[in-house]
């Protein structure tokens, strides 16, 4: 190639004009090439999975809850007066028919004993007009009058009665009694609105839980369309302190009707309580056993995230290696697991660990997933 100097340029054989400086960069990019590897082929990401499998699956949802008396009566006056004694021990547990209070009885037996008088009156004067009717000595009106005034002598007799009765009060129930709100001395009034004290039947007792409308009726659909085993209705209680009530129960019923404010439906469970430990009004959380999917799927949490359009998915390996995306329908979360309703199916690799060196799409190198591990 001949070639020849122009003041700062180089003219070549063909005719091609250059700068010095172009010429070395050339030259520069020219012996490089002629040096470089070729660039390693880029191997596919190991990521960890796991195999879905179909399983029997017990649903259960935890609710909160309290506890409520299995029966309980507010102890009221029916007659006024004057207490003059109590019968029993706040806090104990009083036996149906057990005396609690005596009201002065003496202005109701006066007036019982007045009510004997007056029927006794009543009922010779009735008698002796009948006689006298019979023997025409009468007009039939006097001897309908007399009977009508024996008829109610007799009334004001047993309702005299009752009120002496009245002054005498029991137990209606047996249970735990509380506090009395009165003293003897104190003065009492028929049907007053502060009871004089409470029973409460304690065993067996009620918990009732809140449960969504919306589960409801998905758990009725999944009965109906048999997706899910009929349930035990069988509940277990989780205390305060965290700890498990050792008694389990049975669900007794579900309301019939929706709260608005809440959207929500009542239930009613029914525990044993030999103990005592449950008391009425103590919150509770219930685990309530709504029945049995045959052909349940878990799939783990943290193999699951979200689209842009809040969709859950997941990524699966195909036959050939290729992750591919699925778009899922959860049900609720069980343990570390969710159920999943539609999207996955017995034999998919699901790849849960790795996630971030993974786009839907590339080839991917499976390994088992490590436990413990995300």
């Amino acid at each position: 190639m001949r070639e020849g100097l122009v003041g700062r340029f180089v003219i070549s054989s063909k005719g091609l004009v250059f700068s010095r400086v172009g010429l070395l960069m050339l030259l520069a990019v020219g012996l490089a090439a002629c040096g470089q590897k070729p660039a390693a082929k880029l191997l596919p990401p190991v990521v960890g999975f796991v195999t879905i499998k179909e399983q029997p699956l017990p649903l259960s949802a935890e609710l909160p809850g309290h506890t409520s008396p299995f029966a309980e009566s507010e102890i009221r006056p029916q007659v006024s007066g004057i207490i003059l004694h109590r019968f029993f021990t706040e806090g104990s547990v009083v036996k149906a028919g057990q005396s609690l209070y005596q009201i002065d009885p003496a202005p109701y037996q006066a007036a019982y004993d007045n009510a004997v008088a007056t029927l006794a009156d009543a009922k010779s004067k009735a008698d002796r007009y009948g006689i006298l009717l019979k023997a025409n000595a009468i007009a039939s009106q006097q001897a309908d009058d007399a009977q009508a005034a024996y008829l109610v002598a007799k009334a004001n007799l047993e309702m005299a009665r009752i009120n002496l009765a009245y002054t005498h009060i029991t137990a209606p129930i047996t249970g735990h009694i509380s506090a009395s709100t009165v003293t003897e001395g104190a003065l009492v009034t028929a049907d007053q609105a502060t009871a004089l004290a409470t029973v409460s039947a304690l065993d067996p007792i009620y918990v009732d839980i809140d449960q969504s409308s919306n589960e409801l009726i998905s758990l009725k659909r999944a009965l109906q369309e048999g997706r899910i085993g009929a349930s035990t209705a069988s509940v277990v209680l989780k205390l305060d302190d965290g700890s498990t009530y050792a008694q389990s129960g049975k669900l007794q019923f579900a309301d019939v009707t929706v709260d608005p404010t809440t959207g929500a439906v009542h239930l009613r469970a029914l525990f044993t309580n030999p103990d005592g430990l449950l008391l009425p009004g103590m919150y509770v959380r219930a685990t309530v056993a709504e029945g049995v999917d045959p052909h349940g799927i878990l799939a783990p949490q943290h193999g699951i995230t979200h689209d842009i359009k809040g969709q859950s998915i997941a990524l699966v390996a195909d036959d050939e290696g290729i992750a591919r995306v699925r778009t899922l329908k959860t049900g609720r979360v069980i343990g570390a697991d969710w159920q999943v309703l539609e999207g996955l199916r017995p034999g998919d690799r699901m790849i849960v660990q790795g996630l971030q060196k993974v786009r839907p799409g590339t080839r991917v190198k499976l390994v088992p997933a490590a436990s413990g591990q995300s």
